[in-house]
């Protein structure tokens, strides 16, 4: 019989193969920092006049939630003028249904506004309380125009008689636009 034979076996040194993988991840890191700075956009920052304001970045959420359900109703209110010859009471839209018009649990946590037709060109939507929501005031155009909304967050507020730009500014109103750009979901307020 023979005798057993031990052999050891020593690892073969890892510092090649950690070389090598280093090596092919800064090739990985290097080639995909390339192609973001080569397919990277700039960032324009549109800026918005004193008088207007930006619809997601200067609204409070209970704001945003009326401007957006005023933007939607609009189209609903088109289609009534056009149907009927005149445009619908504040009333006449509640009883349809229609946000922020309606009397429901939302149109009371967002500060529980009173609407007015004004001369048969804009809704004013007065706020029953100011620190929630500002009162809103929509006038109306063309039919194909974008909604010309405005705000203001005053406590104590009338009715504007004068519905030009002019005298709105002047009494305090804002207008509040929506831009919309690429940067929608990633704005970093600094």
């Amino acid at each position: 019989m023979s005798t057993p034979t031990t052999q050891v076996v020593r690892p073969a040194g890892a510092g090649h193969e950690t070389l090598y993988v280093l090596l092919l991840c800064l090739m990985i890191l290097a080639v995909a920092g390339t192609i973001v700075l080569w397919r990277g956009e700039s960032h324009e920052v549109s800026s918005v006049s004193s008088h207007q304001l930006d619809a997601r970045r200067d609204l409070s959420a209970s704001e945003q939630g009326i401007y957006a359900d005023l933007r939607v109703t609009l189209d609903e209110i088109h289609l009534l003028l056009q149907e009927q010859q005149a445009l619908p009471t504040p009333e006449a839209l509640a009883e349809e249904g229609f946000a922020p018009f309606a009397r429901d649990a939302s149109s009371v946590s967002r500060g529980g506004h009173a609407w007015q037709l004004l001369d048969a060109k804009a809704y004013f939507g007065q706020s029953q309380t100011p620190t929630v929501a500002g009162s809103f005031l929509m006038r109306l155009a063309a039919a194909n125009d974008a909604p010309d909304i405005w705000l203001n967050r005053a406590s104590t507020l009338t009715a504007p008689a004068d519905l030009s730009d002019a005298a709105l500014e002047s009494a305090g109103w804002q207008q509040v636009i929506a831009q919309f750009d690429a940067g929608v979901t990633r704005q970093h307020r600094h």
